[in-house]
């Protein structure tokens, strides 16, 4: 009887412990869904539950990110680019926004910084690296002798 009440328990935990992933990954490909639908509201509660479930879920602060940029939430799409870069520094395309924010703010030292290191660690979007070179030499003050 105590093997039979053992098994029952191993087996509740294990059917529970895979609807727990399950339900992880779900949240997170049907807020992808969402967002590729343009339907931001849905997909930004869809990704807040993703990570309520793997809060080390890069993906979906990279996403909340790129919704708060669109509703020009510029304190909660920073507070998510920074935590994608906690949670992978080499993120590329966290990397490439946190760029395009601080070309926004005129801090063209963190810019050219941030350009630095993206070209160690960029494999998809190189490209984009000449751009915001390109956008901060006609962005910063010329010197004027």
């Amino acid at each position: 009887m105590k093997k039979i009440n053992k098994l029952i328990v191993l087996l509740f935990i294990i059917v529970n412990f895979t609807n727990y992933s399950l339900a992880e990954s779900n949240f997170f490909e049907e807020a992808k869904i969402k967002y590729d639908e343009k339907k931001y509201e849905e997909s930004k509660f869809l990704f807040q539950r993703s990570i309520v479930f793997n809060p080390k879920d890069e993906n979906s602060y990279l996403y909340l990110a790129k919704i708060y940029n669109f509703e020009e939430n510029k304190k909660e799409e920073q507070k998510n680019i920074d935590t994608v870069l906690l949670l992978d520094p080499k993120n590329e395309e966290a990397n490439y926004i946190l760029m395009e924010i601080e070309l926004k703010r005129t801090n063209y030292s963190k810019v050219r910084e941030l350009a630095e290191n993206f070209s160690k660690i960029c494999n998809k979007l190189c490209g984009k690296e000449d751009f915001i070179l390109e956008s901060l030499k006609n962005l910063e003050p010329k010197n004027e002798s």
